[in-house]
């Protein structure tokens, strides 16, 4: 019993550090990973959101009319070019910071759709909901809420996106239940995440502004094809995308993290 609480603890006070860092990110007059701020991205940097956005895969086009700080730089993918979006679909953003691939999801189902982001942050949920307003986009509703346990009703889901944040979690497999759980039979998951490539020392795998900075908390892709299944979801599919070790470098200069974590798409669906 001791030991179940102790471990509580632990994922709470990882979930404390993630708010606090997170908070910070929402409330700094600088985005992404620029000078100012430090992000996922870990350490301060010349890069701007922008540019951030386009190693990671999004296109000028994407980047086109999106409210005034939208993007924050904070993702490591782009997982609405592998979620294939339609008209009238619901989609859910696990982790939705300011709102930018909410917005992106927004113009791929259209009127007739609805996209729901989830953060478990308030400053990035009142971000999302003025960027939302600024914008006038109606297809769109931002919720306070941590991503392992989702305020969102069973089965009511098409599609669940997440760009960088689920490694965040201190408890992996409760995320992908909770995914499980709202999406519709048929429904999928579209991705972008963190995994581990090689072990990480002790020393960096406790270190905290490691884990905020999305380095210490990815797990391998072997130990994630395992939760996926346990879980339920079927044609699983997670895929290393080298392209972005460029961005990945600037996390956190020196330390060499790139040749322990990589970014990834991770893809199933549930049956």
């Amino acid at each position: 019993m001791d030991h179940l609480k102790e471990n509580e603890r632990e994922k709470d006070s990882v979930r404390q550090a993630v708010r606090s860092r997170y908070s910070q990110i929402a409330t700094s007059p600088a985005c992404g990973c620029g000078p100012a701020t430090a992000s996922c991205c870990g350490s301060s940097q010349p890069l701007t959101a922008g540019q951030i956005a386009r190693l990671v895969g999004y296109s000028s086009r994407d980047l086109g009319g999106l409210p005034e700080g939208a993007n924050m730089g904070l993702g490591c993918g782009n997982p609405k070019a592998i979620a294939a979006l339609r008209p009238g679909e619901t989609v859910l953003d696990l982790g939705s910071g300011g709102g930018f691939d909410c917005f992106l999801a927004a113009r791929e189902v259209g009127p007739g759709g609805r996209v729901i982001g989830v953060d478990m942050t308030a400053e990035m949920v009142s971000k999302a909901r003025a960027n939302a307003a600024q914008a006038g986009v109606r297809n769109v509703e931002f919720r306070l809420g941590e991503i392992e346990h989702l305020p969102v009703a069973d089965a009511s889901v098409d599609v669940i996106l997440s760009n960088c944040v689920v490694n965040l979690s201190p408890d992996k497999p409760q995320v992908y239940r909770e995914a499980f759980r709202v999406l519709r039979p048929g429904g999928r998951l579209a991705i972008s995440d963190m995994v581990a490539i090689a072990p990480l020392p002790e020393a960096m795998r406790k270190e905290i502004a490691l884990l905020t900075a999305c380095v210490a908390g990815a797990e391998t892709i072997e130990r994630l094809k395992e939760i996926l299944v346990q879980v339920g979801f079927s044609q699983i599919r997670i895929e290393v995308k080298a392209e972005i070790r460029q961005a990945i470098q600037q996390w956190a200069p020196g330390r060499h993290i790139e040749d322990y974590v990589a970014s990834a798409t991770i893809e199933a669906v549930k049956p």
